[in-house]
C-alpha cells in the first residue's frame, strides 16, 4: 500500500534524522531551506543564480539551496518526510502533488500567493497544482508534448501539416501517413515513440492517447481504474499502439538518435528534444499536435513545481521564494535554459520558441486553450503510474493488452480501497 512505507524508506528516514545537517553558523538571520531536483546543467546554473538573486533581494534572510539527484529524488523526499526534516520549500514532480498533499506534507498556497499571480499563469499550471479545490504547488514552466516531423518528408508523401489542436490528424490519417512513409523507406520504421525512455514517460506520453480515444486511467467520479483503464475505448487505443509496433512502424530507438540520424520521419516527443532536432535539420523541423484518437486531440502536460511544506519554519519567506521564481524575469531565465513552456502567459507569448509564428507555438496553444489534461490528481498516482507502465511494457512485448489492463486496474483499485478512498484532510493517515 502507498500508506505503508518500505523498510528501505524507514531506514533512510532514520539515517536522515541521525545525519541531517544543522546550522552551525553564528548568523542569526532566518534561513529558508529550498530543495530541488538536480536537473540539466543549465537548470542547475539558473537555480543557483536564483538563490543568489533571492538572497540579494532579501538581505534579512539566508537561502540554503540543496540539489538532490533526480533518479532517487522522490525516495529521498519521502525519507525526509518520515524523519520530519523537510525543508521550507520543496520542488516536486507535478503528478505527485496530490499524494504529498493528502499525506499532510504540504501547506495550501491559496492564502499565501496573490490572485494577480495566479491569473497571469497558464491554466494548465494552476490545474496541475490543484487537489480537492485547494492550490498546493505551482511550476515556473510546463512541458510540451507533440509530434515532431520533417516538413520536407511530409511533402514527399503528400501529407498535410495540421495548423493546431483542432486540426490534428485523425488517427486514421496518421496511419495513412505512417504507411506512406514506411513505403518510402522500406528498410526503416517511420515513427519514434521514445520507447527507450520507459518509466514515467509511458504515462506522460501515452495516457493522452487513451484520453483522446474516450478512455483513461482512472474514473475520477468513482475513484476506480476498473471500467476505465480496461474499458473498450482504452483497449482500442492500446491495441492500436501495439499494432503500430507489430507492423514495424516503430523504431526501438535504443541509441536515442532515431530522428537525429534520419531513421524516422516522426518523433512522439517533448519540447526538450526540439533543440537537438533543429540543430540537425534546421527549419525543416515542425512541431505538430498529437493525433486525434476519436474524441479530440489531447496532450500531456506537467513538470516540476514548487510547494511550501507543512513543517516550514519560514512560511512567509517560502512563499516569497515561489513568488520570486515565478516572476517574469526568473521564468524567462529558466525557460531560456531548458526550452520548456513558460508558466506566465505573457512570457510565453514573447518567447522565441512559443510566441506567434514561432516553432513550438502549437505546443503552447494546446496548453493555453484546454487541450491538455494533467495526469490523475490522486494520492494513488504513484501506484497508478507504476501499474500503467506495466501495461505499456506488456503492449510493447506483444502480450495480451486486455489482461494487462485488467491486472493494472485491479492493483490500482486495491490501493484506493486500502486507503479508504483517501478521506479528506484530517481523516487521512
Amino acid at each position: 500500500m502507498f500508506r505503508c512505507r518500505t523498510a528501505r524508506l524507514a531506514a533512510l528516514a532514520l539515517l536522515w534524522a541521525a545525519c541531517g545537517r544543522s546550522d552551525q553558523s553564528d548568523d542569526a538571520r532566518p534561513v529558508v531551506r529550498v530543495w530541488a531536483h538536480s536537473g540539466q546543467d543549465d537548470e542547475r546554473r539558473v537555480l543557483r543564480g536564483q538563490a543568489d538573486r533571492f538572497a540579494a533581494a532579501h538581505p534579512e534572510a539566508r537561502v540554503e539551496l540543496t540539489l538532490l539527484p533526480e533518479g532517487s529524488y522522490n525516495e529521498q523526499v519521502q525519507a525526509a518526510a518520515l524523519a520530519r526534516d523537510l525543508p521550507d520549500v520543496l520542488e516536486l514532480d507535478g503528478p505527485f502533488v496530490a499524494a504529498y498533499a493528502w499525506q499532510g506534507h504540504l501547506r495550501p498556497l491559496d492564502t499565501l500567493l496573490p490572485d494577480t499571480l495566479l491569473s497571469a499563469l497558464l491554466p494548465s499550471i494552476v490545474e496541475q497544482g490543484t487537489y480537492r479545490d485547494r492550490l498546493w504547488a505551482l511550476g515556473a514552466f510546463d512541458s510540451g508534448l507533440g509530434l515532431f516531423a520533417r516538413r520536407s518528408l511530409l511533402d514527399e508523401v503528400g501529407a498535410r501539416v495540421p495548423t493546431g489542436p483542432e486540426d490534428a490528424w485523425p488517427v486514421e490519417e496518421l496511419e495513412q501517413v505512417l504507411g506512406a512513409l514506411a513505403a518510402r523507406d522500406a528498410d526503416g520504421a517511420p515513427l519514434d515513440l521514445h520507447l527507450n525512455y520507459r518509466g514515467e514517460w509511458y504515462t506522460y506520453a501515452f495516457l493522452p492517447a487513451l484520453r483522446s480515444g474516450g478512455g483513461g486511467l482512472l474514473d475520477a467520479a468513482r475513484a476506480r481504474a476498473s471500467g476505465m483503464l480496461d474499458s473498450a475505448p482504452s483497449l482500442r487505443t492500446l491495441e492500436r499502439l501495439q499494432r503500430w509496433i507489430e507492423r514495424g512502424w516503430v523504431d526501438p530507438n535504443i541509441d536515442d538518435a532515431a530522428f537525429v540520424e534520419g531513421r524516422v520521419s516522426l518523433s512522439w516527443s517533448g519540447h526538450w528534444d526540439f533543440g537537438r532536432y533543429q540543430d540537425r535539420w534546421g527549419d525543416d523541423v515542425v512541431a505538430l499536435p498529437l493525433p486525434d484518437f476519436g474524441e479530440g486531440m489531447r496532450t500531456g502536460q506537467g513538470s516540476w513545481v514548487w510547494a511550501v511544506t507543512a513543517v516550514a519554519e519560514e512560511t512567509s519567506l517560502a512563499a516569497d521564494w515561489i513568488r520570486f521564481v515565478l516572476s517574469p524575469a526568473e521564468i524567462r531565465a529558466m525557460t531560456e535554459a531548458n526550452a520548456a513552456v513558460p508558466a506566465r502567459t505573457a512570457v510565453a507569448e514573447a518567447s522565441a520558441l512559443y510566441g506567434p509564428n514561432r516553432p513550438l507555438r502549437r505546443l503552447l496553444v494546446a496548453l493555453r486553450d484546454g487541450w491538455a489534461a494533467p495526469r490523475p490528481r490522486t494520492p494513488a498516482y504513484p501506484i497508478a503510474t507504476s501499474a500503467f507502465q506495466e501495461v505499456i511494457e506488456a503492449l510493447r512485448n506483444g502480450e495480451d493488452v486486455g489482461e494487462a489492463a485488467r491486472e493494472a486496474a485491479g492493483a490500482i483499485d486495491r490501493e484506493v480501497a486500502d486507503n479508504r478512498g483517501y478521506p479528506a484532510a484530517g481523516d487521512g493517515p
